[in-house]
């Protein structure tokens, strides 16, 4: 390599800075991440043009409790046992009234159902010591019992319309996969994704995702080259190594 080779390099990278991870090589042309994320998101809204909650819920605070008991746990599960425990338990004041031992009975079937017992609980008080109602605070929310930044994040979006972008591991995995985003944390990622994404499709955008993620693109034997997103978005590397 020449001076002037050696002198130019470092400044190459130094001068592209943040794009040069914002674009991939795709067909011999660079591919900015806006780009590819406007083409996925046309596709989301021609597969998915509606996104219901696949969490059952009725109000605010029954879709709180469900995304709650929602980690660790399917969806599926989370709908099956939901409508005995709000059939005794649909709000913060009934549910205060229950022993842990009591809520636990209810949700046993779910994932880490003992500490889910105690949080919903203490969830409970918290929100009657604080007047009795959920609304859209993100600090009221994430002080809560249980209740972390992507479930509080899905009850801004989906029970107040305020522009979010919730991240699991499912929509952390595929924007991973789809390079949108380098995938090193969920924070990142999130990050990433508001970036590449008009703000007003964020509430949409994620539900979008998880379905896609669910009937195309599951976490194991996915065979890349043969997903609708997956098969142009990925890099010719990951889709050898096939994940």
């Amino acid at each position: 390599m020449d001076v002037s080779a050696m002198l130019w390099y470092p400044s190459f990278l130094y001068v592209r800075g943040v794009s040069f991870w914002n674009e991939i090589q795709q067909g011999g042309r660079t591919v900015k991440r806006s780009e590819k994320a406007k083409r996925i998101g046309e596709q989301l809204d021609s597969l998915y043009p509606e996104t219901p909650i696949p969490l059952d819920h009725k109000d605010s605070y029954t879709l709180l409790v469900a995304v709650m008991l929602s980690a660790q746990t399917t969806d599926k599960k989370v709908n099956e046992v939901t409508p005995a425990l709000f059939d005794i338990a649909d709000s913060p004041e009934k549910m205060a009234e229950l022993e842990v031992e009591e809520i636990r009975s209810l949700i046993r079937e779910i994932g880490l159902a003992p500490t889910k017992a105690k949080n919903l609980k203490k969830m409970a008080e918290q929100i009657i010591d604080s007047g009795g109602e959920i609304y859209p605070d993100w600090d009221f929310l994430e002080s809560l019992a249980g209740v972390g930044h992507k479930t509080a994040s899905v009850v801004m979006s989906q029970a107040f319309g305020v522009p979010a972008f919730p991240v699991d591991t499912h929509i952390h995995r595929l924007a991973d996969r789809w390079g949108l985003s380098n995938g090193t944390n969920v924070v990142k990622t999130e990050r990433d994704l508001k970036k590449v994404f008009s703000r007003d499709t964020w509430n949409r955008r994620h539900l979008q995702i998880i379905y896609f993620g669910r009937e195309y693109c599951p976490a194991r034997n996915h065979d890349l080259s043969g997903c609708p997103i997956c098969s142009w978005s990925a890099t010719k590397k990951r889709i050898r190594q096939g994940r």
